[in-house]
């Protein structure tokens, strides 16, 4: 009787947890709204690249550095033929606007006759929030020989690309990438890292990697929104088409 009683009791507790979790299912239907909000896709062309769609911020056309700072006031990289050029001992740049969630578009190239090796062969980088730098540098095929998580499409110094697609010199490459920006707690913390997704030439490289803090002293910066920042190696390294959606 005793065994009975347990028995029943064991069942009616299991199908009580097993019904509270089922209600916790959502009903799936269907429904009418809100609408998606229509975006129209920039122009693509093999010559030109991608241009940016209706609702993302234009941080660089081909015709000026307007959205750009340097470290003496503004931008004093080379505009020229729809792309500008890192210019050697002028510093990094960094955009006027801050951002928080993004997705970023942004080609570079190398020159065809490029010169170099390890870490200064073509090297650069894209820095999110000014903080966490994804890293460019003169990689294709595996031949520049430098560290893994260093070479191109890695998250300098803490994760190297799952793969590498990187094209030769003197063809466009582009990142797309998209940004979870940092929470924090309140001792300034992190509650949640930030996190990215990386595609190079529409290939994935990053997939939702979590970043571990300033890439360069390690550090914790409690900023929730900051500029995109490209860095001045030494290197000759052409940038075009870069636009930004915030999310």
């Amino acid at each position: 009787m005793m065994k009975s009683i347990c028995l029943t009791f064991v069942l009616f507790v299991s199908f009580v947890i097993s019904s509270s979790c089922f209600a916790q299912v959502p009903i799936l239907n269907t429904y009418d709204s809100p609408l998606p909000k229509v975006v129209a896709p920039g122009a693509f062309s093999s010559e030109n690249g991608v241009t940016a769609p209706s609702d993302a911020v234009s941080l660089f056309d081909g015709k000026d550095l307007s959205e750009w700072n340097g470290k003496n006031g503004s931008a004093q990289w080379t505009v020229h033929d729809g792309m500008f050029t890192v210019a050697n001992g002028t510093g990094d740049i960094y955009t006027q606007k801050e951002f928080g969630d993004f997705q970023l578009h942004i080609e570079f190239m190398h020159p065809s006759d490029i010169t170099g090796n390890g870490q200064m062969r073509g090297n650069s980088g894209v820095f999110l929030q000014g903080l966490y730098e994804i890293q460019v540098l003169e990689t294709y095929n595996n031949a520049n020989k430098t560290y893994v998580n260093g070479q191109a499409g890695s998250i300098y110094r803490q994760h190297p690309p799952l793969v590498n697609p990187l094209k030769k010199p003197g063809e466009w490459n582009a990142y797309d990438i998209i940004f979870t920006a940092p929470t924090f707690n309140a001792d300034k913390t992190y509650r949640t890292n930030p996190r990215v997704t990386i595609l190079l030439n529409g290939i994935l490289i990053q997939n939702n990697a979590v970043i571990y803090g300033c890439t360069s002293d390690e550090k914790i910066y409690d900023q929730i929104k900051g500029g995109i920042r490209l860095q001045d190696h030494g290197c000759i390294v052409n940038y075009r088409n870069i636009w930004v959606r915030e999310l």
